[in-house]
């Protein structure tokens, strides 16, 4: 029973075996012998609670949290023991704690089931009792046989049957998993590919054995809260122990006034001295910000709305804006310092585009759809500087006829050339409208509507399409013939051998018989794996041109081709059959005849084609790299691809140094590999470098040198890895993580097999792509481009960051302010635990009086410009490290809270402490009048100082700020100024209205105020003067590109009064400005966003010119 309850808890897991048993449509044994296996249901859950689970489970992780589980105790206190306040004044803030984060935590779930459902409702058709019959996604059981039609969505992993084939073939985009569009063929063993109906299907009887599944701010603010837990209880220790020490003397002990019982006098002093400590720890727990947690979860809920407002985050063309599924990491977006991408569908746009190619030596780039020679022509077309001038002359000529009376050397080189392209692939096509197709040579009528293509490569698809549009249209093929048609020409070449591709070969080959009997093969692969191979051609001028299409960053491939004599073919026919027919060494016999065919090649040129990056992913990586964050690629592609690639978007520069660990066999051989990268960065006077790793490497690096290569890589400004499998990207970032460092980590991904790297990062992005929407779906933000990384970092982030930890710090220092003098005063009662403030007060100084300006600074503040964060990345590096968290700018907060509530309580002491009169008819304040006294110029004080550290000002701020001010002193009117029948006591009436009528109050209430902020100001004003941030440099200069005052960062209208000067050199010290008086007109120069469209400015802004 106990390991059942563990397991179901998830600290025990039933054991599993490595491998799973599924009889196909759970047709079960018949013999009663066998118990079938329990299978989990095909359910997508991404949410936390149920209806059931929501209360307990909710509640159970909000008083894990320090300051919630204290006030716990605290409340529990107060119920059990005589306190100075009442239970409600603990009870009823954590009560409105507790359940606005509920409700917040709860509607994010809700949104997590909405999407579930949608995936789980999705309708699809299983073979049940001889027909088919359709149901949802979630109802699928392991077993059920599932029809997937055309362009639909697998909604589970499935085992290919059959397809309607007659081979059992069938083409998969993987959009979804790994975000790339390029086709997978998959084929259906032969046993069941020709079950091609229901009543075929449902008379199977299979069994399938395969493998099992595979497998922050809040630590600053706890440490806050650790060190005033500190304070709190030292101020509780120390009251006690001075409170018995007074009461040593008789006469304190047991004053005339206040006798004690016989049950007091008999009653345990252990008891009593722990009573005592508890009833202080209750009076003085109010340092701690029990609110603070509530504010900070309304900032991230709200604050997440802005970054799906933000225009410039919002992709015209897919429709699509920014998404944020978690409001919990807003500020983290401020302190990254590794950022993770995936290459395919994230970078790029996984659209391969043909670009240039080298025909015989020369050099072409297609220009409007047509093939534009870059330099001179053979001398078959003298005279000519492109080849394409004489293309009136080609199409009355009967170009590209392979007849050599006709056509010129030149024609037939191209010729040959681009049906060498539409003849070796592995195309597919799925529908075939042809008439008006290749009309013209080399540039045709070809739509795309008419003709689509499918390729298990993108680059095939690019190559054949571009083939198309020069007129030699591939138009299918079958078991035995390739079609194709040639300037409207049909020719059928017989299919006789394909050589696939394999990663030792890099190439592959296709053997056909022409129209006129000839067999050709053709070969297509990389240059180091085509050009040895080569006999004749034009090779040392095809390796230029490849070496040149390379550092454009576009991918190359070489095309070659030759010719079989009969009874060669005959030889090679023998060979082939042989080495498929093995049934020992099949693959190392099949590599032998392989490099048998493919040798004594005739160069036919290379193709150039470019993998489009998104929009502005190099100034993006660029503008990463500037902030200080360092950038990692983790792709599956080869080597090459992901170098080429790395190179194009400015991961890599051409001044880099680049270093490689590849292609390591064993432990020894990578460590050794390992010593020698390390040996080169320290040797070599090299101010960048860059890294490229691949899959087989990386597990051999993690498993026992894990401390050296990490060392290699922090000393790397760009790292790559290729050939990563999914895990393997989730165990870098994990590696990375776990460092001494503790780096903020952010990974990018679009597919399915990104999502354990988006989770396993502090922050995941999802790019939402195309087709799939798993790593959108699982991500903590969902954007829909690669560029729009830097606004959500440099902007957001950097906001958000600011916002946070002031936010964090403003809060201690008003509870500092809020509680020293509760402590200061008893030491002027006898330490008897009288309170200084009303219980109303006490209950309301967080929630009402002093909450709506932080919260709405939080929202809203911008201490910069946000185009100026855009245009200026390193400014990020100031935020970087919790630097607005350290321990000093805490300490500095806690010491100004300390400071200024010495000036609260000493000021109104020497004001009514000495018997003095307040009132015109000779009568004199009392304990609460000075109590009040204290909470109205906190109050005040706590206010104006957050009016200081607001620099971006809208009516919205101005509403809550002196409008919470107002507000107290109109509760405090009401609340003092009627008697209230539902309250038992009423220490607090007429003492407020007492208060206001004496105009010594007054002026004393105004002159702590200023005495309090003065200081404040001074110390503001000599650091920016004497020792300016970067951040404070860039307020003041900013002027330069968006403000057209020379003089101030605000404009200031016609006729302003003669104390405006004044006035402006104090709002350009403390560097604020009203955005009603800000022209903000940029250049359509500026790089990234030309417009700033962010809703972050909410006031109406001024364009005119001052």
């Amino acid at each position: 029973m106990w390991r059942w309850i563990r397991q179901q808890l998830g600290f025990d897991p039933p054991h599993q075996s490595d491998t799973r048993t599924i009889y196909i449509a759970n047709r079960f044994p018949l013999n009663g012998l066998y118990t079938p296996q329990k299978f989990i249901d095909n359910r997508i859950i991404s949410s936390k609670y149920t209806v059931w689970n929501f209360v307990p489970k909710n509640l159970f992780e909000q008083f894990r949290r320090v300051a919630n589980f204290y006030f716990l105790i605290i409340f529990l206190v107060q119920l059990m023991i005589d306190t100075p306040t009442s239970p409600i004044t603990s009870g009823l803030p954590l009560f409105f704690v507790i359940t606005v984060t509920a409700i917040k935590q709860g509607y994010e779930d809700w949104l997590r089931h909405i999407s579930d459902n949608e995936v789980n409702a999705a309708p699809v058709y299983v073979v049940r009792s001889g027909g088919l019959v359709k149901t949802r996604s979630r109802n699928i059981r392991v077993g059920d046989i599932v029809r997937v039609a055309k362009d639909e969505v697998f909604p589970a992993d499935l085992v290919l049957l059959s397809s309607d084939r007659l081979d059992g073939s069938c083409h998969i985009t993987t959009a979804s998993l790994d975000g790339e569009t390029n086709l997978k063929t998959h084929v259906a063993v032969p046993e069941t590919a020709v079950l091609q109906t229901v009543a075929n299907l449902d008379t199977l009887i299979a069994v399938i054995e395969c493998q099992q599944p595979e497998a922050d701010l809040y630590r600053s603010m706890n440490t806050f809260l650790i060190i005033y837990l500190i304070i709190l209880i030292s101020e509780a220790i120390i009251s006690t122990i001075l409170k018995y020490t007074w009461q040593a003397e008789e006469k304190w002990d047991e004053p005339w006034y206040n006798q004690k019982t016989e049950h007091q006098r008999n009653s345990s002093k252990i008891l009593k001295f722990i009573s005592d400590f508890l009833a202080f720890l209750v009076l003085y727990n109010f340092i701690i910000p029990i609110s603070l947690y509530v504010t900070v979860e309304m900032q991230k809920f709200l604050g997440s709305f802005f970054i799906g407002w933000d225009l410039d985050l919002y992709h015209e063309e897919s429709d699509q804006k920014a998404h944020v599924n978690t409001s919990d990491l807003n500020e983290e977006l401020g302190q990254v310092e590794y950022v993770f991408t995936d290459k395919t569908g994230t970078l790029t746009e996984n659209e391969m585009q043909f670009r240039e190619c080298s025909i015989n030596g020369v050099k072409y780039q297609e220009m409007n759809g047509r093939l534009v020679s870059e330099g001179p022509t053979p001398d078959s077309l003298e005279g000519n500087s492109s080849y394409f001038s004489s293309i009136s002359h080609l199409a009355t000529s009967s170009s590209f006829r392979t007849s050599p009376e006709n056509d010129t050397e030149l024609i037939k080189e191209h010729d040959l050339f681009f049906k060498a392209v539409s003849l070796c692939h592995t195309v597919q096509i799925s529908s075939v409208q042809t008439d008006g197709i290749g009309d013209g040579p080399w540039q045709s009528n070809f739509a795309s509507s008419q003709l689509e293509y499918y390729a298990s490569s993108p680059d095939e698809k690019a190559l054949v399409e571009a083939a198309a549009r020069f007129g030699i249209v591939f138009i299918g093929n079958s078991e035995e013939t390739m079609e194709v048609k040639t300037l409207g020409k049909l020719e059928r070449y017989k299919l006789l051998h394909i050589l696939e591709f394999d990663s030792d070969r890099r190439r592959m080959s296709v053997i056909v018989q022409a129209p006129s009997g000839e067999k050709l093969l053709f070969a297509k692969g990389a240059e180091s794996s085509i050009l040895p191979q080569c006999i004749g051609g034009e090779i040392e001028k095809t390796r230029i041109h490849v070496d040149e299409f390379a550092l454009k960053g576009l991918r190359t491939l070489c095309m070659a081709y030759r010719r079989f004599t009969s009874k060669e073919y005959e030889e090679i026919d023998r060979r082939l059959f042989e080495a498929r027919t093995a049934l020992q060494q099949r693959e190392e016999k099949l590599a032998d005849v392989f490099q048998f065919i493919e040798k004594d090649l005739i160069l036919l040129g290379a193709t150039a084609v470019e993998d489009k990056l998104q929009d502005k992913v190099r100034e993006t990586i660029e503008a990463l790299r500037m902030a200080g964050i360092k950038v990692w690629v983790l792709t599956g592609d080869k080597h090459e691809t992901a170098v080429s690639v790395s190179l194009s978007c400015g991961h890599f520069h051409r001044t880099m140094n680049i270093l490689e660990l590849i292609n390591q066999k064993s432990d020894s051989e990578c460590a050794e590999k390992l010593r020698q990268l390390a040996r080169r960065i320290t040797e070599d006077h090299v101010i960048q470098h860059g890294l490229v790793v691949d899959g087989t490497s990386l597990s051999l690096a993690l498993r026992e040198h894990e401390k050296l290569f990490m060392e290699v890589c922090r000393n790397c400004s760009a790292v790559l890895c290729c050939r990563m499998a999914p895990l393997q990207k989730a165990k870098v970032i994990r590696l990375i993580k776990i460092s001494p460092e503790k780096p903020i980590t952010l990974a990018v991904g679009d597919g399915a097999n990104d999502v354990s790297m988006i989770q396993e990062a502090h922050v995941g992005i999802g790019i939402m792509g195309k087709e799939g929407r798993q790593a959108a779906r699982n991500s903590d933000y969902a954007i829909a481009r690669f560029k729009f990384l830097s606004k959500l970092l440099f902007v957001h982030g950097h906001f958000y960051y600011i916002r946070i930890a002031t936010l964090v710090q403003y809060f201690f220092y008003k509870n500092v302010c809020f509680i020293t003098p509760q402590f200061l005063y008893q030491f002027y009662c006898l330490f008897s635990q009288q309170t200084l403030y009303d219980s109303v007060y006490l209950t309301l100084y967080n929630i009402c009086f002093t909450s709506l300006p932080i919260l709405i600074y939080s929202l809203l503040e911008q201490h910069i410009d946000p185009h100026v964060l855009q245009n200026k990345p390193t400014l990020y590096r100031d935020i970087s490290k919790n630097r607005q968290l350290s321990m000093k700018t805490f300490l500095y907060w806690t010491i100004l809270g300390f400071s200024h509530a010495f000036i609260f309580f000493f000021g109104s002491y020497f004001l009514i402490g000495k018997d003095t009169s307040l009132l015109g008819n000779g009568q004199m304040f009392g304990n609460w009048t000075f109590g009040t006294l204290v909470f109205t110029v906190m109050v005040i004080t706590v206010t104006a100082k957050m009016a200081l550290e607001t620099h971006f000002w809208t009516w919205i701020n101005h509403l809550v700020t002196w409008g919470s001010i107002l507000f107290y002193f109109i509760f405090s009117l009401f609340y003092g100024g009627i008697l209230w029948p539902f309250l038992g006591s009423q220490n607090m009436y007429f003492v407020f209205i007492e208060l206001l009528s004496s105009g010594s109050a007054w002026f004393a209430i105004i002159l702590m105020v200023v005495t309090c902020l003065f200081l404040d100001i001074v110390k503001k004003v000599f650091d920016r003067q004497l020792h300016p941030t970067n951040i404070e440099k860039a307020q003041l200069t900013e002027t330069n590109s968006s403000i057209k005052c020379l003089d101030s960062m605000c404009c200031f209208s016609e006729g302003e009064t003669a104390c405006a000067s004044v006035g402006r050199m104090l709002e350009r010290v403390i560097g604020r400005c009203s955005p009603t008086h800000v022209s903000r007109s940029w250049s359509a120069s500026d790089p990234f966003y030309t417009n700033d469209r962010s809703i972050l400015t909410l006031s109406t802004m001024d364009s005119s010119t001052c």
